[in-house]
């Protein structure tokens, strides 16, 4: 049998930034700190970046007596305190990169962050807060009067607003690329690493190869997707020098986890939105698309449901599904001098030949394969032609496209005026949406990790017969794409993915076994957790380019919003106004100066003196044209060839030169995701637990009543929901804290000693989990009544669920019983001591009880088995051998009773 393949865990986890006045020490290890590297900066040098990785895995031990020498080294008297040795500047999680402007350069470092989610025991963390640190000493610094500018501009980009990372998992590519390299053909990979080393290509890591025969284990790591990720520019100028456990890569966008439980069974629901670093910017400034297929508000969001009581990615159950949100893909804009709320569309230039959507097209082909769905809800129907000059023209370029396509991989465009069908009474907008949706699902499939449950064979569901995907033996996959898009890609289309997004839940719950048919219906704990999650990520998604929050949400669409959502409707719109009038600018200067599009240079005009940014996004203005493809067939050849499969995932050299292969041993540190998940080597409390802390449907969504159905599937009522009791997300965290807050805080300390606490807190190396943490908010607690209201604050929720009190006392026939119980282990207790036959005199207050059993020997500590008769032998014999496939034929009462059985569930 092959080995198994697993994720390569990063082993620079935790860092420490040592200072000299001649270099900087940067110090990583892993979370168990077993394993340290080293990599110093130089910072004699004014304007260029030295750094040295001497590639070397250290211990502990030796990392000490390393520092010891620095430090002892670099002081300017032997033995004098206070000499200029060696200093701890910061702590710190990750790297973000290093960047210049026009004078030296700056290290972006990682020093909080929050757990948001967690795949298959992969963490995924949130950017909390970062540290810029300029590299060259004060001694050799040259000073630039424009410096300070750029650095304020360099900043407004907030990091610690929805940023993400992870040390093991791939966040830039979809859950189905990362484990479908799992399941790469270790054969073929070996076979394809033979070829390409004589031609001076080595797949395999030369330091560290263990030729382990059967018991090795082989780690692979991919290269990120460059498109979704926000920090590749400021990597780029390290990327070859140092080790690849230092690049941390991240992504933009939106993460969220929360937990489904069914009936006990816990399943993870994951929303996962990363947002394209090709043509970012703001609303207004960036419509369209750019000369390279790149379109603005580009964001593919993917949806993860995973069985969490099994956590191995080859053992446990997983399933996903992508779509996609982004600009039209033509060469249009929006005057907004004209201070208007809606500026006319102008079409920039004239593309006959489909040329930028034809670039952007086939981006999309190799990334996810055929068939690419386009569903358009711009409006059709205009008093004046504002929104259908894009529906016209993309109308065009989409049946230009199609006429050299093959057939059965053509584009698929649907139209449908979204706002038209809101503002009719006659029609139901989600229900025109579901209808699409089941559509759209059926042609792409959706990927799951495992073939399709022996129950779904016996009794197939009509729609499940007819889905769509790529169906391999070990599960589905999904091929193609459902691309959504308005005029904003904001309201109407978080709405419609929405509703693609309910569909496609019902197919996956469906497929892991966890519902009888695949379908959902709203009003049901699991579409609400589902919907909430959504909304979430839409306005998170509008905030970053739009300015505001989603001025439609569903519940506008489903006309059961509250009176008080228009008066909320209306500030947001106001702020989406202000924002794109005043601030858009200022943050458009500071994307492109975070994202390279723009590169200060001495003697050249700043990037507050360019009148515009579209010559840094067009590349194509500032030199000549490239060899244009051609106008027919405008494909790349080798990604047609694999259709419906997405070329990325197609296992051929050009793939396999993008992954790094190392081979482990089978216990080693970066492979090994259950010490990573549990960390069984340091102190953990149930209150810092993640999964304890998530959005659950039970506690968050179920009603609090006795003897309610706990199903999440289960339709209620508008006031039968957990959110009249907890209220909003702001509540929970609150009741969170207050119920940590009872349990395990210590006596109250003073004022004096809240504050010098937190200020201890504030220089240790604990990784800062924002809102779950308890150091973060210190509470101070007055007197004992306060207790008493906290406690019984906690104890309250737990009579309304189970029906008892957790603060009263046994009853006296409860008491009794423990009792009993209590002497009797007590009594055998004694007889094992003295190893003597059983007395038959009792002594003094021990209660000797009948035995009741049918065994000959019964107590609390051992138990005879029982004798089996010859005829449930038998059955036992046959239920084994029907396990190895050798069946035992029916009689005719199992015949009868088997007929009588589908006589009454079925006819």
């Amino acid at each position: 049998m092959p080995a198994a393949a697993a994720p390569i865990i990063s082993s620079v986890q935790k860092l420490v930034l040592y200072e000299t006045r001649a270099r900087y020490f940067l110090v990583g290890s892993n979370h168990a700190e077993t394993k340290y590297r080293v990599l110093k900066i130089d910072r004699t040098e004014p304007k260029d970046l030295v750094v040295i990785d001497d590639r070397h895995v250290y211990t502990q031990q030796e990392v000490r007596e390393l520092l010891g020498r620095l430090d002892l080294g670099n002081r300017t008297k032997m033995g004098q305190k206070g000499s200029s040795g060696l200093f701890r500047a910061v702590s710190a999680f990750g790297v973000v990169g290093f960047v210049r402007f026009l004078e030296g350069y700056y290290i972006v470092l990682i020093t909080k962050r929050r757990k948001m989610a967690d795949i298959g025991g992969h963490a995924i963390y949130k950017i909390e807060d970062t540290n810029m640190i300029y590299i060259p000493n004060d001694s050799v610094r040259i000073s630039h009067p424009d410096e300070a500018r750029y650095l304020r501009i360099f900043q407004n980009v907030d990091l610690s607003s929805n940023f993400y990372f992870s040390y093991s998992y791939d966040l830039s590519h979809s859950l189905q690329y990362n484990l479908t390299v799992l399941r790469m053909p270790l054969e073929m990979l070996k076979s394809e690493t033979t070829q390409t080393r004589q031609e001076s290509f080595d797949i395999f890591e030369d330091e560290g190869l263990i030729t382990q025969g059967g018991n090795g284990v082989f780690g692979i790591s991919s290269e990120p997707y460059m498109k979704y990720v926000w920090n590749g520019e400021l990597l780029d100028i390290i990327k070859n020098t140092v080790h690849r456990d230092w690049l941390l890569y991240i992504i933009h966008g939106f993460c969220g986890q929360s937990k489904l439980l069914i009936y006990g069974r816990p399943v993870y629901v994951t929303l996962i939105a990363r947002r394209s670093s090709k043509f970012a910017g703001t609303r207004f400034l960036k419509r369209g698309a750019n000369c390279e297929g790149d379109v603005a508000n580009e964001v593919e969001t993917e949806q993860i449901l995973c069985d969490a009581s099994v956590m191995s990615f080859t053992a446990g159950s997983y399933s996903s599904y992508v779509q996609v949100r982004g600009s039209v893909p033509l060469y249009w804009s929006q005057d907004i001098s004209t201070m208007m709320p809606k500026p006319p569309i102008t079409l920039d230039q004239a593309d006959p030949f489909a040329h930028v959507a034809a670039l952007h097209f086939d981006q999309m082909l190799q990334r996810f394969g055929s068939p690419i769905i386009v569903l358009n809800l711009v409006k059709e129907r205009e008093k004046r032609k504002h929104e259908r000059i894009l529906s016209e023209e993309l109308v065009a370029a989409v049946t230009y496209l199609n006429q050299f396509l093959p057939p059965e991989h053509t584009i698929i465009y649907i139209p449908w005026d979204m706002a038209k069908y809101t503002k009719s009474k006659l029609c139901n907008v989600l229900d025109r949406l579901n209808v699409i949706a089941e559509s759209v699902v059926k042609k792409t499939g959706f990927f799951v990790n495992r073939p399709d449950s022996y129950c779904s064979i016996l009794r197939p569901d009509e729609k499940w017969n007819e889905l769509g995907g790529c169906v391999i033996p070990t599960g589905r996959l999904q091929t193609g794409v459902l691309r959504t898009n308005c005029v904003d890609c904001l309201d109407r289309t978080n709405t419609a993915q929405f509703m693609v997004g309910k569909c496609a839940l019902a197919y996956q719950l469906y497929s892991l076994g966890l519902i009888d048919k695949p379908n959902l219906q709203f009003d049901t704990d699991a579409v609400r957790l589902f919907e909430e999650l959504y909304e979430d990520h839409g306005d998170t998604l509008s905030l970053q380019y739009g300015g505001s929050q989603l001025v439609h949400r569903v519940k506008t669409y489903r006309k059961i919003a509250p009176w008080t959502q228009h008066s909320k409707d209306i500030m947001q719109t106001l702020s989406r106004y202000y924002s794109n009038a005043f601030s858009d600018a200022d943050r458009q200067d500071s994307i492109n100066l975070f994202l390279g599009v723009f590169h200060p240079t001495e003697g050249k005009p700043h990037l507050w003196e360019l009148p515009t940014d579209f010559y840094l996004h067009h590349k194509n203005t500032m030199r000549l044209l490239p060899t244009r493809r051609s106008y027919t067939y405008w494909w790349t050849p080798e990604v047609i060839k694999h259709l419906p499969l997405p070329y990325d995932e197609v296992i051929c050299a050009a793939n396999l030169k993008k992954l790094v292969v190392k081979k482990f041993h089978k216990y080693e540190e970066e492979i090994d995701i259950h010490n990573e998940f549990f960390r069984p080597y340091e102190l953990s409390s149930f209150d810092d637990t993640f999964c304890l802390a998530m959005t659950s449907s039970a506690r968050d969504f179920m009603p609090k009543t006795v003897g309610i159905d706990p199903s999440p599937f289960t339709v209620r009522k508008p006031d039968e929901t957990g959110k009249s009791v907890l209220g909003n997300k702001s509540n929970r965290e609150e009741a969170v804290l207050q119920r940590k807050t009872a349990a395990s805080a210590p006596p109250p300390p003073s004022e004096e000693a809240v504050s010098s606490s937190s200020e201890d807190d504030s220089g240790t190396d604990r990784e800062e989990e924002g809102s779950v943490s308890q150091r973060s908010t210190p509470v101070k607690m007055t007197d004992a009544g306060d207790s008493a209201k906290a406690t019984e604050h906690v104890v309250q929720p737990m009579k309304e669920v189970y029906g008892i009190n957790l603060s009263d006392g046994p009853s006296e026939e409860d008491l009794s019983i423990y009792l009993r119980f209590v002497q009797l282990g007590q009594s055998q207790h004694k007889q094992d001591k003295s190893s003597q036959q059983f007395c038959s005199r009792c002594p003094d207050g021990v209660i000797k009880l009948t035995p009741i059993s049918a065994f000959s020997q019964d107590n609390i500590y051992e138990v005879q088995p029982p004798k089996v008769d010859r005829k449930s032998t038998e059955i036992f014999h046959a239920h084994i051998q029907a396990s190895q496939g050798i069946m035992q034929p029916l009689g005719k009462e199992d015949t009868s009773m088997y007929r009588e059985y589908i006589r009454n569930r079925y006819l």
